[in-house]
């Protein structure tokens, strides 16, 4: 008899690359033309006049910084405007040497608007870059140095205004000027951050405006939080003058409260005799939210009193809203429903620890969100250093704006998760809710508002683990249930949930996975409403009064994720969390639903594809697959680590590629001929953030760095393949022949995939054809740790988990088992009876 063919551990090969030399090759040209040549006298003569009138207010601005004492920042914010429908190289105004800084850059219809600060002196720069241009200068060999492109391509130049700093959404500036809000600034980085950011506090104090102590650090950027008017900063340009860009502050995070189910307490006690803790991998949730009350009898012996903390002391670690508690449960035992209909026994093998990071909706009015994720970290990780833990935030901001920009918050995230700062020696997991859509006439206009309520910050993190809703609870059990049907069908997407259906196609898809999150109900009349029995059931936070509340939407979905996360974690102690976030999607499958909703008539194009993630992310995981290979569907596992950059006498340039020649079951392949098979391939690094509006310019990534993974073609000779993906192989082989074309049989593709820090794709074909694709690349691609060469970063190196399944039908051959022999691990295959 076979034991164990569908729960068979994952395959765990080693020594399978080898590393050679990466150059990449170009990818083309594109992208907006050239400006048209302007008249250069009559150009260059403009361009003077605005400096000229620029250095005289620099002359006025600097008098008032040096007779206030402030020590750094002493110069002049200005602000390019560029010509309609032109290229313009803005990151070329900046000359670190010289203390000229780019600031931000943002668009402006056709029009790019680029704001740089000018230190003291230093106006002369632009004035030598004019006088070159109007002299057609060239140099010895008549090559020109006129600096014809950039200058063509400027319209004006003026001081910076308030205008010139705002990098938000037009619609989150208050509507009255002297109203009085909370502003996040983002003030330049450096290694004079600390004395700027003292020097902001003492202008901002000079002019009546308070500041929040808490502060975010960021590579090139600080933020702070200051309550003002916009009529007190236009009043105060020397506050002004310091501050790259100008946000609103996220409005307080949002979460949903519980609605109130009879005390069942026969179930509880049932339920609690069948739950068997069995604490494995020492793997923790860790739960950011509103604290824990753990006296409910189903909590109690799976958190310790000692492991519930709080950000601010005076809160306490209990539960005061019910929110928490209810992710808790979700978290630990999950959706207790069928839990409690069931009479097996509830394996749980990992335990809560939580954090009070607010007390109410309004809570934390003009902090700085990320600083309090980050405190709640440190309080946990002082606490206990050496648990496993996946962090898990059901709390968000109340809206979209973002549309995937990296804010503070998010940033911050990414920053926690690599953990750069200390070497990566401690990443992190963070599972993160998408956000949710509250306004009840919004769920009455779906499928359609899914596209257009958008993932809430910080869900567009991009190490994070962003988590959607989608709904299989369909049946409405109330006694006037048969007035409603559930708004959306079984398998389909959660009217609650957000998505990231508009955003630019450089951010990353988002959400990840989505898990169930409940479904609402409409009635005839177009009347919605949520319901119980659409809901999932959960622990209350009070428990003498009832032991059972409900949670919906991406909380509870956020919730059921972090479980299933922190089960991968306890059966595989080894497992770094770039390879638990993998695992999360590798596992995930587009339902049907999701599947006619975004790629109608099975059209997989690249538009309907992007569609499809937008919305769905990569699908709903399954813990089974997760955890388990099978002997005919098997998932191999590479923890590695290669640099992606060094330098080159001044260079700064890609460095290392590598090739995993993967333990391959050639010949059963073969023989299975045309049976169509499945490759799955996911990658997963976390990146190191560089936050800042630029305006997505290559020079100033987000990213530290950027990973990409290739296959092996079914006709394609391992050279071919080396040459195809690396430009230096193409040189040191004299001539090695590359392929071209589309590989088909991709669900999503080269192209499209390409997107964040975590990049999943399948390809379906024959079997035939899969036995060739046994060897992969990785192999880096463009980030800020070679572009900001200052910064110190190329040298470092970058980790990354490769997950690579073979899923094919039921058939004779155990392809698990071949392979597993060829990496020598024994497989027992049958079992006395």
């Amino acid at each position: 008899m076979a034991i164990e063919d569908h729960q068979r551990p994952h395959l765990f090969p080693h020594d399978t690359r080898s590393t050679e030399g990466y150059t990449a090759k170009s990818a083309g040209g594109g992208g907006r033309p050239d400006a048209p040549a302007q008249p250069r006298g009559q150009h260059s003569q403009n361009l003077r006049t605005q400096l000229a009138e620029i250095a005289l207010v620099q002359q006025e601005r600097v008098g008032e910084q040096l007779a206030v004492q402030v020590q750094t920042a002493i110069g002049i914010q200005i602000e390019f405007e560029s010509q309609h429908a032109v290229e313009f190289a803005a990151e070329s105004l900046a000359r670190d040497n010289q203390g000229i800084e780019l600031m931000n850059v943002r668009k402006r219809g056709d029009q790019v608007l680029a704001t740089v600060f000018v230190p003291q002196g230093k106006l002369v720069h632009f004035e030598n870059l004019i006088t070159a241009y109007a002299e057609h200068r060239t140099n010895v060999n008549g090559a020109p140095l006129d600096n014809r492109r950039l200058i063509d391509a400027i319209r004006e130049v003026r001081v910076a205004t308030f205008e010139s700093l705002w990098t938000d959404s037009a619609d989150a500036l208050p509507a009255d000027d002297a109203e009085v809000v909370w502003w996040e600034v983002w003030l330049p980085g450096g290694e004079s951050r600390l004395l700027a950011i003292a020097d902001f506090r003492k202008l901002c104090e000079f002019a009546g405006l308070l500041v929040r102590e808490r502060v975010l650090h960021f590579p090139e950027r600080s933020v702070v939080h200051m309550h003002a008017s916009k009529l007190q900063l236009l009043q105060s340009a020397l506050v002004l003058n310091m501050i790259a860009e100008l946000r609103r502050a996220k409005t307080t995070a949002e979460f949903f409260g519980a609605l109130p189910l009879d005390e069942q307490v026969e179930w509880g006690n049932d339920l609690q005799g069948r739950i068997a803790p069995q604490h494995a991998g020492n793997s923790y949730v860790t739960l950011l939210d509103t604290g824990v009350n753990h006296g409910h009898p189903l909590l109690a012996q799976m958190i310790d009193n000692v492991d519930r903390h709080s950000v601010e002391p005076a809160w306490g670690p209990d539960d005061g809203d019910g929110h928490g508690t209810e992710l808790a449960g979700l978290a630990l035992l999950g959706d207790l429903a069928p839990a409690l209909a069931d009479n097996g026994v509830l394996s749980v093998p990992h335990r809560l620890e939580s954090v009070k990071v607010l007390r109410w909706a309004g809570d934390n009015e003009g902090e700085s969100h990320g600083a309090i994720t980050a405190e709640a970290v440190a309080r946990v990780e002082v606490t206990a250093p050496n648990r496993r833990r996946v962090f898990a935030m059901a709390v968000s901001s109340t809206d979209g704006r973002d549309r995937g920009r990296p804010s503070s918050w998010s940033a911050e995230i990414d920053r926690l998760a690599c953990d750069f700062e200390g070497q990566g020696e401690k990443p992190r997991l963070f599972v993160l809710c998408a956000g949710n859509t509250r306004d009840p006439n919004v769920w009455g206009d779906y499928p359609a508002a899914l596209s257009t309520n958008l993932i809430h910050d910080p869900g567009q993190a991009w190490n994070a683990l962003t988590v959607g809703a989608y709904s299989e609870l369909t049946i409405i059990s109330e006694p006037y249930g048969h007035l409603y049907n559930s708004i959306a069908g079984a398998g389909g997407l959660s009217p609650f949930t957000t998505t990231s259906a508009s955003w630019q196609t450089s951010w990353p898809f988002k959400p990840d996975i989505v898990m169930e999150g409940g479904n609402a109900a409409i009635d005839a009349a177009g009347f919605t409403s949520q319901m119980d029995s659409l809901s999932l059931l959960t622990t209350s936070h009070e428990p003498h009064q009832r032991l059972f509340s409900l949670s919906w939407a991406t909380s509870a979905a956020t919730a059921l994720a972090a479980g299933m996360a922190a089960r991968i974690q306890a059966s595989y102690p080894a497992f770094w969390p770039e390879t638990v976030r993998a695992l999360m999607v590798h596992s995930a499958r587009w339902t049907q639903p999701m599947l006619d909703a975004y790629t109608p008539n099975g059209v997989r194009n690249q538009v309907n594809m992007r569609q499809l993630l937008r919305h769905c992310g990569y699908g709903v995981p399954t813990l089974g697959r997760a955890l388990y290979s099978a002997a005919n569907s098997l998932t191999l596992i590479v923890q590695d680590e290669l640099q992606p950059y060094h330098k080159v006498g001044s260079d700064i340039r890609t460095r290392d590629m590598h090739l995993h020649d993967l333990p391959w079951p050639i010949e059963q392949l073969q023989a299975l001929g045309e049976i169509q098979v499945t490759l799955r391939v996911t990658l997963s690094y976390f990146i190191e953030p560089n936050p800042g509006d630029r305006g997505g310019i290559d020079k100033y990534a987000y990213q530290s760095h950027a990973l990409r993974f290739a296959v092996r073609r079914p006709l394609e000779t391992e050279m071919a393949f080396r040459g195809r993906i690396n430009a230096q192989a193409v040189a040191e082989e004299h001539g090695l022949p590359g392929s071209s074309g589309a590989d088909a049989g991709w669900a999503i593709g080269e192209r499209t995939r390409a997107r964040g820090s975590i990049l999943s794709d399948s390809w379906t074909g024959a079997a035939a054809q899969l036995a060739n694709r046994g060897q992969l690349a990785v192999f880096p691609a463009m980030g800020w740790w070679r572009n900001r060469p200052r910064h110190g970063r190329f040298d470092r190196g970058a980790r990354y988990s490769l997950l690579v399944s073979i899923e094919a039908p039921e058939v004779e051959q155990d392809l698990y088992a071949i392979v597993a022999q060829q990496i020598g691990v024994p497989v027992a295959t049958e079992i006395a009876v």
